[in-house]
């Protein structure tokens, strides 16, 4: 048990492309559910780059015709989670852990002074799907985390996870102290407007010039050196 006195860093992970690749099945849950939310064919998914859940959603549905009111929204957030939930075994079976991830939460969990969640557009729902379907759930603490449908802005996402781990683990954690790693620009743009620090992954879509482009500093091709991320935490 740490003593809340001993925690420093408070890490924040993005989940797709950045711990994990769905292979495909992002779109196809969406294929599956919006069917089920308004009574007629998929059609077309809005980018889902770095975005929050509620944004992907609110924009999908104007994309069918729907009017984005919370009563759609909610359809779809629930036929979302269903989908998700349906395909877990085959969600475990098709989707895969990046390079380096694993090791890299397993070598921060090792960390005294570090303390790991999680920062994601995904629904809080599908988000423990994902982590639990690939075996990454146990070194993450979905509590002191945020997500899709907390806040459809991300960078108010970072205020979310902060004021949650302030609460559950009885410590305050400065701006300089916080860590938010993701592989997107708008990853880059959430943390700069927090106020917080990132490091950036070249995992996604996005290549190592368009992250420091965005304004990352620190921006890793890979998770496959477990000692220099380790390091850039630490330092």
């Amino acid at each position: 048990m740490i003593a809340p006195n001993e925690l420093r860093r408070l890490v924040l992970w993005d989940i797709d492309h950045t711990l994990l690749q769905s292979r495909g099945m992002g779109r196809e849950m969406y294929e599956r559910a919006v069917p089920v939310a308004i009574g007629r064919p998929f059609q077309q998914l809005a980018d889902v780059s770095g975005r929050t859940e509620l944004d992907i959603i609110a924009e999908t549905l104007k994309l069918h015709g729907v009017e984005p009111t919370d009563t759609a929204i909610g359809k779809l957030v629930n036929a979302l989670i269903d989908s998700y939930e349906a395909g877990r075994d085959e969600f475990a079976s098709r989707a895969r852990v990046l390079p380096g991830a694993r090791e890299a939460v397993e070598a921060l969990e090792s960390e005294r002074t570090v303390h790991q969640g999680v920062l994601t557009g995904n629904l809080r729902a599908v988000a423990r799907t994902k982590l639990v379907a690939l075996g990454l759930e146990q070194f993450l603490d979905l509590e002191t985390s945020a997500y899709g449908d907390d806040h459809a802005d991300r960078a108010q996402l970072v205020a979310i996870a902060r004021e949650r781990a302030a609460r559950q683990l009885d410590t305050q954690f400065s701006p300089d102290d916080i860590f938010l790693i993701g592989d997107t620009p708008r990853d880059v743009v959430a943390a700069s407007t927090a106020g917080v620090r990132v490091i950036a992954v070249a995992t996604g879509r996005s290549s190592v010039k368009d992250l420091h482009a965005a304004g990352a500093a620190d921006v890793l091709a890979d998770l496959t050196d477990t000692a220099h991320l380790v390091q850039l935490i630490n330092a």
